[in-house]
């Protein structure tokens, strides 16, 4: 133990009622021994504490948080293959936590992208388990390193909505080793995260909460975890099984039930009273690692975060057809901006994510900010998938008097959020619609995409180009309207593949199960291994996306062709820019060994990545 010259001042009660918290968001104290009530809350995109100056409850405080600054979100992030920019997100985010006196901010969201219908996608990183953790664990290194904790979450097999509380992953245990946990194990080796949080699911019959091959056998006995396990709120089911098996605490607060069973358990010799000890004295730590912080008044600057939030969106939004170099727009060019989505953006998810963000821009008014002769049509009521005929109209005159249209479209809110799972990858049929009679009344047009997942795109043949904004965070508008007048150079490439139907992706027909088990029949082959290995057509692959320049690659070396498994490999390559203006470019590297894997599938590959200007 850290601290037992504290437990051991901790009587029975007092023990069993610090391991939960005192109410929704705070922790339990004890000011005689030197723990102050420390806070926890929501991110993981940006900060979302609860406003208590314009608040009566203390409850989850759902549209009613302190200004903080919106991020883009991990679906979009995770595109600029950047973990510097990352971390950089993180130093911002914890300095805004300084401010506001919160301890941990409950984030990364690190689960796997299994399906393209997981209705929390938005909130994850990717379907590559070494892209992610990578993400996930520059993020947690920035956040801190400035004295406040984080939440890697949600461990583990999180990757569906549906069913959520009581769903079981039933999965062997090579694909759980190879595809669902070593995001967690990179985060948690690389970045020591001061929480984890676990899953609502079932794992192979075993709550999360309650699963000790996860939670001790290999989180910290394999890969040396030395932080505390805390329950999704309200993921807790059986707190004594919770205990023996590593969930230290339970979140949000369940009153004296809980307290008054663990004291019952103990004395009764169900619960080892120094299991209890453990799992009370990684609370103590948490709330001692966290007292420095919070001694000392802090600030920082909205316009500086803003403009970080900015640079992430530039760097993540993908450039994924360019017909003809339409992009970048040219001077002088009269272009019609249609799709309400240009005036009023979709940003961010929707669900316990929700930042109330200190500042939002949009592409329409940035567009015209740079001096870009526009002319705006609505062309659609985003919180209606319904074709209104004079908005069409509308869009069309615009786009007919025009030299290049350009058509915001996407998800709206309505079609991805925490809670629930999509059921297609349809885009609203009015967005479609709206696309295909543009595209009728100029041939040049663009579609800027927003959301948070994969989409259909029957469209595609019939535009010009194709910009994959994702969710961009309250400094997209700025980043897409740079972007599209060739400010910036578009870098980001996917981080999951677009299927070209989606009966084609891996878990068709076996996703999400229930309402008892979700069969992971799939195996190891989920994204790009599996459209890989099956051989199948893809729109765009995982990696893929344009520039306003052209690289060359040559060179390519490897150490030796002959190697054993101690051995180390070094391959290098050069990069050459051979366009004509400056851009990024991020240099994949998939290695595979092909006796792994059994026929008709091809290999296992791992990916490595080097970004480069």
């Amino acid at each position: 133990m850290k601290h037992p010259e504290i437990i051991s001042k901790m009587s029975l009660e007092q023990k069993a009622s610090f391991v939960s918290g005192f109410d929704y968001w705070h922790l339990e104290e004890a000011p005689e021994l030197g723990l102050p009530k420390i806070m926890v809350t929501d991110g993981p995109h940006g900060l979302r504490k609860q406003n208590t100056d314009k608040s009566t409850s203390n409850g989850i405080g759902l549209g009613n948080s302190v200004p903080a600054t919106c991020f883009p979100p991990a679906a979009t992030s995770s595109c600029s293959w950047d973990p510097e920019l990352l971390r950089k997100a993180g130093e911002a985010m914890g300095a805004e936590c300084l401010k506001e006196k919160v301890s941990v901010l409950l984030g990364p969201g690190t689960n796997i992208k299994r399906s393209p219908v997981c209705g929390r996608n938005f909130e994850y990183f990717s379907e590559d388990p070494f892209l992610a953790g990578k993400c996930s664990a520059a993020i947690i290194n920035g956040i801190q390193s400035k004295g406040v904790g984080t939440s890697l979450k949600h461990f583990c097999a999180n990757s569906q909505e549906a069913f959520r509380m009581v769903i079981d992953e039933i999965i062997d245990e090579r694909t759980l080793r190879e595809t669902y946990l070593p995001a967690f194990e990179i985060a948690i080796k690389e970045a020591q995260p001061w929480t984890v949080m676990n899953a609502y699911n079932k794992i192979n019959g075993v709550y999360a909460s309650q699963n000790g091959h996860t939670q001790q056998e290999i989180a910290r006995g394999e890969w040396g975890f030395e932080g505390l396990f805390v329950t999704d709120w309200g993921s807790s089911v059986d707190r004594i099984p919770g205990l023996i098996n590593g969930t230290d605490l339970e979140m949000p607060t369940s009153g004296p039930l809980n307290t008054k069973k663990i004291v019952a358990a103990v004395q009764s010799g169900e619960l080892d009273e120094a299991v209890l000890d453990e799992r009370v004295d990684t609370v103590v730590d948490l709330i001692v690692r966290s007292k420095p912080a919070l001694e000392s008044e802090h600030t920082f600057s909205f316009e500086e975060h803003n403009e970080i939030a900015a640079r992430i969106a530039e760097g993540s939004m993908q450039l994924l057809k360019n017909d003809g170099n339409i992009l970048p727009l040219k001077a002088g060019q009269k272009v019609a901006v249609i799709g309400e989505m240009a005036e009023s953006p979709r940003f961010q998810g929707a669900g316990s994510s929700v930042i109330n963000p200190s500042n939002l821009d949009n592409a329409l008014d940035n567009l015209k900010a740079l001096g870009v002769d526009v002319t705006y049509a609505k062309g659609y009521d985003k919180s209606k998938n319904e074709i209104n005929e004079e908005l069409f109209a509308e869009a069309e005159k615009a786009a007919r008097e025009a030299d290049v249209a350009i058509v915001f479209a996407g998800l709206t809110e309505e079609f991805e959020g925490e809670g629930y799972d999509r059921e297609t990858i349809e885009m609203p049929s009015s967005h479609n619609a709206l696309i295909e009679k543009v595209a009728l009344a100029n041939e040049n047009t663009v579609v800027v995409l927003a959301g948070g997942s994969v989409v259909l795109m029957p469209w595609l043949n019939n535009v010009k180009a194709l910009l994959n904004s994702g969710l961009g965070g309250q400094a997209g508008g700025i980043a897409v309207a740079r972007i599209l007048t060739g400010a910036v150079n578009p870098s980001g490439k996917t981080t999951e593949t677009y299927p070209k139907f989606f009966e084609d992706n891996p878990t068709a027909g076996n996703y999400p199960g229930g309402p008892v088990t979700s069969e992971h029949r799939e195996s190891v082959f989920i994204g790009y291994k599996y459209y890989d290995a099956a051989d199948k057509e893809v729109v765009f692959p995982f990696g893929f996306g344009l520039s306003y320049t052209t690289f060359e690659y040559s060179d390519l070396k490897v150490s030796s062709k002959s190697i054993k498994d101690t051995d180390t490999l070094t391959v290098s390559f050069k990069v050459k820019n051979t366009g004509n203006v400056d851009g990024a470019e991020i240099a994949q590297l998939y290695v595979a060994d092909p006796l792994f894997m059994p026929s008709p599938f091809k290999e296992e590959t791992r990916g490595f990545w080097l970004r480069t200007r």
